[in-house]
């Protein structure tokens, strides 16, 4: 290969479109601007979201709600999801491969709703609470 054989790929320049050069090119007289009006003049330039005067739309609309970028996602699992679960330990990766807390769950509390029929050992991710410690540990589990 040379430097004077080196051409770009097949298609990749396109030739500049001339404009202005009389009506027989399809692009004389106006050269594809339409007549009159703003975006026909040189220099006619408006920002984006411009309405012509008119309230633009993002600001017709009302500002509503927040969401802090370092908020912590918390699900909830009840007595009865815990019966669920295969394996003698819980912790926040065994409940997000189950599908019983979405991937997204930073933290888990156990609430205690339904019943617990088996003894589980819970993991210091997941937070319980005072009336689901109770049944755990009456089950014959432990919270670590």
């Amino acid at each position: 290969m040379l430097l004077n054989n080196i051409q770009p790929a097949i298609g990749a320049v396109k030739k500049k479109q001339r404009v202005g050069r009389g009506i027989g090119s399809g692009l004389g007289k106006t050269c594809g601007r339409g007549h009159k009006g703003q975006k026909s003049r040189a220099g006619g330039f408006h920002k984006i979201g411009f309405e012509g005067g008119q309230m633009p739309l993002q600001r017709r609309l009302p500002k509503r709600g927040f969401k802090p970028l370092y908020r912590s996602r918390t699900e909830t699992i009840t007595l009865s999801d815990l019966n669920k679960v295969i394996t003698p330990e819980v912790d926040l990766l065994i409940l997000k491969q189950m599908g019983l807390v979405s991937s997204s769950a930073d933290t888990v509390k156990v609430i205690a709703t339904g019943s617990i029929l088996k003894s589980v050992v819970v993991g210091t991710d997941i937070i319980v609470s005072s009336g689901a410690k109770q049944a755990i540990e009456t089950a014959g589990g432990s919270i670590k």
